[in-house]
């Protein structure tokens, strides 16, 4: 009740996007999720914990740096509503 009286108020400045329970091809973070995997497991797994968290904080610090190629995964067709 709270939040269709939020909507009603800010209906202007926003837009309600209903999606399906469970779509992780619309979540922009599983384009993220995917491009870390890609890149982290790029030169094989790791054997230990402590190489995974080395190089998984290692390609999002990189990846924090570049914010370009962050917004990229929101010009994606399927979570382009995401970016609006």
């Amino acid at each position: 009740r709270r939040l269709k009286q939020w909507l009603k108020e800010h209906a202007l400045q926003c837009e309600l996007v209903l999606l399906p329970g469970y779509a992780p091809e619309l979540n922009p973070d599983e384009l993220l999720n995917q491009d870390l995997k890609s890149n982290v497991f790029s030169s094989g797994r790791q054997r230990k914990r402590d190489e995974l968290v080395t190089q998984t904080r290692s390609y999002l610090l990189a990846t924090q740096k570049r914010p370009d190629n962050f917004s990229d995964y929101y010009q994606e067709a399927h979570v382009n509503y995401a970016a609006e």
